[in-house]
């Protein structure tokens, strides 16, 4: 197209409401604009580079064996009343009612009504498997939007859903999203690490997020060293500890100790005396409503994601006051497991621990010399603290990295989570009715272009890898007013759109100075400079975006470096 038909509304100044990078640069290249909170409109090279990122998708699920839906994005509250999901799912839910006073939400996701689809028309284990997938807008009505597109309320998103007739078929087409993720990242240019994850809101067994590494990421994600071992930090594994012998000495007396007003561990540590590893945490937690006391080392952190995965509840969050002088006898600050009223459990960080310090179960009071087996029992240790830098890797032992992360996908073992609650079954070669098995596979598509600007970009501006740049060649005359060389640009321009090479034509009687500065900021991979000097030789200069090379060809020699460099 000729730049100036086009509508690329670029801005010089950094925005002051863009916190990171690929916000600032979306804006400045005029790929985005804010309507209001969280939500955001598309203009045409955005909107282009979204297309594209969808073609690469659509082309690997394809191939993969899904088959592409597009389901309602307004949601009857019925089916989530179903799931169980209505009142769990909280605020970011946006719920309304029509004018028959009949609940609904806009879809943040489409378990539920995909489930219903299935469940009505699959009735056998021969029309199974079956792998749908959409892509379709989607809106979350996120507590504080923030980073653009990165984390807005209204989104494009790629999910599809996967239904078997047993476990052993989960795992397969698992995998072949597993492989189709993969490779969809791969083609649009992302470093990327598949990490062990959380399940969340969405449920299920087992899950891997797809993380972009950039400075800029919400997620913190660990890695091996050595072995392929890779988790978001809310999943990363902390090794039980090998059970040393304590020493059969008899062991010293449990003392009540006066500590009025020491509440927090570096306060108790500095009123005993002690460190904050001679400490025991006891924080007492309401899990579905049931009081559970979870014990930790002083300087170490409770894992909820943790803690929620081992007991198997979908509501978890810290006790009320009123909970824990039930279940303590004390205020918040001097809970400890010595006499304790609920089931307690352990992190592995306190095995092998002797002569603790913990709260007393009383106002301003704190038990020292406090030995597990002798002052109080506990029948389960867990994996349930954060995982910190010390740690090693809990598959081979070496060292772990630390990183920042963007999610740009997610997979989900769902199991039976959804097709148990609303009855999605089918009839096997016994004729034994079963619940299908299912799989959810999601991918933030404008993630994905944000998080390739993360990680593609320098001070001038977006540097877009080729597959997904919203065109492949800027073509820049230097003077629009000179009949040769734009008769030489017009003569280029037709030849790249002949061989299906997308191509900008800078038509804009502007200085070279500035077309240059607007062709980085937006990041068209090739710029081929069309100048009188040059042109009476029967050449042009080209330059590469990514390195900054910059080569003179003939015209010929420069349409055939074109042709190569967008087909490989």
């Amino acid at each position: 197209m000729r730049y100036s038909e086009m509508f690329i509304p670029t801005v010089r100044e950094v925005p002051s409401d863009a916190e990171i990078v690929s916000h600032q640069l979306m804006i400045r290249a005029g790929l985005i604009r804010k309507l209001t909170s969280g939500i955001y409109s598309f203009l045409p090279l955005g909107l282009k580079v979204i297309r594209k990122v969808e073609q690469i998708v659509r082309e690997e699920m394809n191939r993969s064996g899904a088959q592409e839906v597009f389901l309602p994005a307004v949601q009857p509250a019925e089916l989530w009343q179903e799931s169980g999901r209505w009142k769990m799912y909280g605020k970011e839910l946006l719920r309304f009612k029509d004018r028959h006073n009949r609940e609904y939400c806009i879809g943040p996701t489409h378990e539920e009504v995909i489930t219903d689809l299935v469940r009505n028309e699959v009735k056998t284990y021969r029309q199974l498997p079956k792998n749908l997938y959409q892509i379709q807008t989607k809106f979350r009505d996120e507590i504080r939007p923030r980073f653009g597109v990165m984390r807005c309320r209204e989104f494009s998103m790629k999910d599809a859903y996967s239904f078997d007739a047993d476990w052993e078929g989960v795992d397969v087409s698992y995998q072949k999203m597993f492989d189709a993720y993969s490779t969809i990242f791969t083609r649009c240019g992302l470093k990327f690490r598949a990490v062990e994850a959380d399940t969340g809101n969405i449920g299920g067994s087992f899950s891997h997020e797809f993380m972009v590494i950039a400075d800029s990421g919400e997620d913190a994600l660990v890695f091996c060293s050595v072995c392929e071992y890779a988790a978001n930090i809310e999943k990363a594994e902390v090794a039980k500890p090998e059970k040393i012998p304590i020493d059969p000495a008899p062991l010293p007396v449990m003392e009540i100790v006066h500590t009025p007003d020491v509440r927090t561990i570096e306060e108790v540590s500095a009123f005993l005396r002690v460190t904050p590893q001679d400490i025991v945490k006891t924080l007492v937690f309401e899990a579905d409503g049931t009081p559970v006391a979870v014990l930790v080392r002083g300087d170490e952190e409770v894992n909820e994601a943790k803690l929620r995965g081992y007991l198997g509840c979908d509501a978890l969050e810290l006790a009320t006051d009123d909970t824990v002088l039930k279940v303590t006898g004390s205020p918040k600050g001097f809970a400890g497991p010595v006499g304790i009223k609920a089931r307690t459990i352990a992190d592995y960080s306190l095995m092998n621990r002797v002569h603790m310090v913990t709260g007393a179960n009383r106002e301003d009071y704190h038990a020292t010399n406090v030995n597990m087996g002798r002052d109080f029992t506990v029948k389960e240790f867990a994996d349930l603290r954060m995982v910190k830098e010390t740690d090693t890797c809990p598959r081979c032992k070496n060292p772990l990295n630390f990183a920042r992360g963007i999610e740009v996908g997610h997979t989900f073992k769902l199991g039976t989570k959804y097709s148990k609650q609303m009855r999605a079954t089918f009839l096997d070669s016994n004729g034994q009715e079963k619940e299908m098995v299912m799989g959810c596979y999601g991918i933030g598509i404008g993630r994905t272009v944000a998080a390739c600007i993360e990680q593609n970009n320098d001070t001038k501006g977006i540097i877009w890898p080729m597959f997904i740049a919203p065109y492949h060649v800027i073509l820049t005359p230097v003077n629009v007013k000179d009949p040769l060389i734009m008769e030489a640009a017009l003569k280029l321009y037709q030849r790249l759109t002949d061989d299906a090479i997308e191509v900008i034509l800078d038509d804009r009687d502007e200085r070279a100075g500035v077309k240059f500065n607007d062709a980085d900021l937006i990041g068209i991979p090739l710029r081929v400079t069309i100048g009188h000097k040059r042109l009476s030789e029967g050449k042009v200069e080209l330059k590469i975006r990514k390195t900054g090379e910059e080569k003179v060809f003939t015209i010929e020699d420069a349409l055939e470096f074109i042709r190569r460099t967008v087909r490989e």
